[in-house]
């Protein structure tokens, strides 16, 4: 006989920190002298944005946030709010004073959504936190984002983790009259993914399950047998955002379709935002094939573009297009190690000055000054190629860009070693 639960609330929102001191992880910014807790000490919040993983205490942290700051509290999903409810929770605002609006999963606004709360946020009629599990610079347009401060929450580690699960089994009352004790972590950490609500939901299903005669252990096969049983729990968590667009990529990178066809219908099949699956292929595209095949850039492009014209459940099929053909493309990750250690050499560098010759001459001075002096026009030379030196003087004859070792690439690599003959070795 499974042990039985009055609760309504699940144990994650039953153990939600109600004060900063209670707050566990995020020590970067909430720890003492760091600038969330120095924000809410000093009665100075403005408008921010949480990005981070699920489950790390973006909504909390704006709830406690509120209750620090006596401020009144309005939240919106952005997959349910509109407009019209955007508009209607600024006027509550208005007529407030002042608010704390938190909108979950801000990226899923479209433009209009985020041009509405611009004004607001403007005039200080709002202080708007908004949280995402996407890069704020692709998804949050850049007037809201320069009136924000993003602040990047991280996944819980395995002694906050602990922690969390230690204090619920201490204070709710529930898992009290369990006398519940942790025999084995493995399966919850694993399963969690540093995902703190995930952990605490995860911890009380197990308990839920366990018979009379087991309440009191939990082991890694109680956790196992759960999570097989009640995985549709999870399909649409931290596991499939996280786990399974990794294989998914590293499928691709490692050409196999069959693989990365399968980790697609995953993703399809647990309501991931086509537009994310899409994303990631664009960016592919250019870190793991490049100039192997230029055409993947391309393809990637449109399927980006299709996606966001068609949607579910058609554009399944231009994602699986594009991920059959990516791959089974020739791989390279030149042009990604290209930039890699051209912005290192920047950063060991710095600015280093333009050679006289490249710089633009719009005035007189600058041509007498020698600026464009001795530059040498390509196309005026045969095979439109002239050898000169276009890195500064500190760096000259630096080699950055190695091209890949495939049929692509090894036609850039002739051209260039028949234009720069043994200078760069190529």
């Amino acid at each position: 006989m499974a042990l039985s639960n009055p609760n309504n609330a699940p144990l994650a929102e039953r153990m939600r920190p109600q004060h900063l001191d209670d707050f566990l992880g995020q020590q970067h910014l909430v720890g003492p002298g760091k600038v969330l807790r120095n924000m809410m000490e000093q009665g100075q919040v403005q408008s921010l944005i949480f990005w981070g993983p699920p489950g790390v205490g973006k909504t909390t942290l704006a709830q406690i946030m509120a209750r620090h700051m006596n401020l009144p509290y309005f939240q919106l999903s952005a997959i349910e709010a509109g407009v019209k409810e955007v508009r209607a929770a600024i006027e509550l605002a208005r007529k407030a004073g002042r608010a704390i609006l938190f909108i979950d999963e801000i990226h899923r606004f479209n433009k209009a959504q985020q041009d509405s709360l611009l004004s607001a946020v403007e005039k200080g009629i709002i202080v708007l936190i908004g949280a995402t599990t996407e890069n704020p610079s692709f998804e949050v347009i850049g007037a809201l984002l320069s009136r924000c401060q993003v602040y990047i929450l991280e996944p819980f580690g395995v002694e906050e983790l602990k922690a969390l699960v230690g204090n619920a089994l201490e204070k709710d009352s529930w898992l009290q009259q369990q006398n519940i004790h942790i025999t084995e972590w493995e399966a919850l950490l694993q399963l969690s993914g540093g995902d703190a609500r995930r952990m605490l939901n995860l911890l009380e299903l197990v308990v839920q399950s366990l018979s009379t005669a087991d309440a009191g252990a939990v082991t890694n096969e109680m956790v196992q047998k759960v999570v097989q049983t009640r995985m549709a729990l999870y399909d649409k968590t931290g596991e499939q955002h996280y786990d399974i667009i990794s294989a998914f990529i590293k499928s691709i990178r490692g050409s196999d379709p069959n693989a990365a066809v399968y980790y697609l219908a995953r993703m399809i099949e647990g309501g991931e935002d086509p537009k994310f699956i899409a994303r990631r292929l664009l960016i592919l595209a250019s870190e793991d094939i490049g100039n192997a095949n230029p055409n993947a850039l391309l393809l990637a492009t449109t399927c980006f573009q299709a996606v966001e014209m068609t949607g579910y459940p058609e554009c399944r099929i231009i994602l699986s297009q594009t991920t059959t053909y990516l791959a089974s493309s020739a791989k390279s990750n030149a042009a990604y190690m290209a930039i890699n250690q051209a912005q290192s050499l920047v950063r060991q560098t710095g600015d280093l000055p333009v050679p006289l010759h490249l710089r633009n001459a719009p005035t007189r001075l600058m041509k007498e000054t020698g600026y464009g002096k001795d530059y040498r026009y390509a196309h005026d030379f045969p095979g439109n190629f002239a050898e000169q030196e276009f890195l500064p003087d500190q760096i000259a004859g630096t080699k950055l860009y190695d091209p890949g070792n495939n049929a692509s690439e090894e036609r850039l690599r002739s051209y260039l070693r028949a234009c720069w003959k043994e200078k760069y070795g190529y």
